[in-house]
């Protein structure tokens, strides 16, 4: 069963991910990505371009299938080792998340939208990410 999911980074980590083909969340966690299959859809949304922020850029910024393989641990330097799963993008644009929220139906609509994405990785319906898709021009 292929399943939906929106990730939540930074814009400036989400544009890493994409020119290296993977993801990660939750400061480089791996029990979320154990959620995640092959063939599985995600979209990144980003409230901010760089980490720590306000910015308020509050767009999805990136969108992909989750690709077979491993978890994969890095080594970034510093002691930092993040998990990754490889996923392949899909070419797209950033798109804001406020038109979709009034779209009824929308996985986020309603109050305290942004407190659901606190957790890193969030599972949202098909139809959710078809507009979410659609909003950043995937074809």
């Amino acid at each position: 069963m292929i399943r939906s999911w929106i990730a939540v980074a930074c814009a400036e980590h989400v544009r890493r991910g994409v020119a290296g083909g993977f993801m990660q969340v939750s400061h480089g966690k791996a029990a979320p990505l154990r959620r995640l299959t092959p063939g599985d859809r995600i979209a990144y949304y980003s409230s901010s371009e760089t980490m720590d922020s306000r910015d308020r850029l509050q767009s999805f910024t990136a969108i992909g299938v989750i690709q077979a393989g491993d978890i994969e641990q890095a080594d970034m330097g510093g002691g930092f080792q993040p998990f990754r799963r490889r996923v392949r993008y899909l070419r797209a644009q950033p798109a804001p998340i406020r038109p979709l929220l009034d779209r009824p139906g929308f996985a986020l609509a309603g109050p305290g939208w942004g407190g659901r994405l606190r957790f890193g990785l969030v599972p949202i319906d098909e139809a959710s990410m078809d507009a979410i898709g659609q909003a950043m021009g995937v074809r």
